[in-house]
């Protein structure tokens, strides 16, 4: 297995353009108004604004206002979803258990620009 010891910010770039291009055509649709950014970490507001412990970490971030409670009147801002680059790389330090975690959390993410909660994803065992 491929070691993965610190990659750089395009090749991890690719990870998640690979995530992206693995969704069915359908949903790409309902994906034009949300913009995908990667970070190294998250920021201490970040942090704050997902409600995490010192100990605990985050791999991605959704910010906007997901589908299931927009209005089909007026002009919405995009979407946002941050994937957090060294937390993933930290914690899955193979290149396949790197590409496969980035998919989840590129999905997980997705998830809740959709509507679905935590709690949802959960339950439909997807942690």
């Amino acid at each position: 297995m491929q070691k993965v010891p610190g990659m750089d910010a395009p090749t991890f770039e690719q990870l998640v353009v690979e995530a992206l291009d693995s969704l069915p055509p359908t949903f790409a649709r309902y994906l034009e108004n949300l913009e995908v950014v990667i970070e190294r970490r998250p920021t201490r507001e970040q942090r704050r604004y997902l409600g995490l412990k010192p100990w605990q970490t985050a791999y991605g971030c959704y910010d906007g206002v997901p589908l299931t409670e927009r209005s089909s009147q007026g002009i919405v801002m995009p979407d946002t979803i941050i994937i957090f680059q060294e937390p993933l790389e930290r914690d899955f330090r193979t290149l396949a258990r790197l590409r496969e975690e980035v998919r989840r959390t590129v999905l997980h993410e997705i998830a809740h620009a959709f509507g679905i909660s935590d709690e949802r994803l959960r339950e439909l065992d997807a942690y």
